[in-house]
């Protein structure tokens, strides 16, 4: 198998490809702190209470925006997936992945917004 041309890595829907996996990675590494947080309620209120203080902190709003863009992006990415099997793709749909993205990361900037 020959190695991809620089222009085709270039192509939006490969772009959209490696945000997909990447999205993925992300939100595979967040889900053990996730759950590790909510094991501190397993050692009672007062644990709990102080594991959320961290939350609190803007480092972690903004690894919340980061998330939630994560968590867009492969959504988006996901229903691009499942039109690829399905649907035959046309030209502009290029334009449609683009605004998946940029739709992906203007929710994320509206959670981040009212988290703040």
């Amino acid at each position: 198998m020959s190695k991809p041309s620089i222009t085709s890595r270039a192509h939006p829907l490969w772009l959209a490809y490696v945000l997909h996996r990447l999205s993925g990675i992300g939100l595979a590494l967040f889900l053990p702190l996730h759950f590790l947080l909510l094991g501190q309620a397993l050692h009672g209120a007062a644990a709990m209470d102080a594991g959320l203080q961290f939350s609190e902190m803007f480092v972690f709003k903004l690894a919340e925006f980061g998330l939630v863009f994560l968590l867009a992006v492969h959504l988006f990415g996901g229903l691009r997936l499942m039109a690829m099997e399905w649907v035959p793709w046309t030209p502009p749909q290029k334009t449609l992945a683009a605004l998946a993205t940029a739709t992906s990361f203007a929710v994320a900037c509206l959670f981040f917004m009212k988290a703040i």
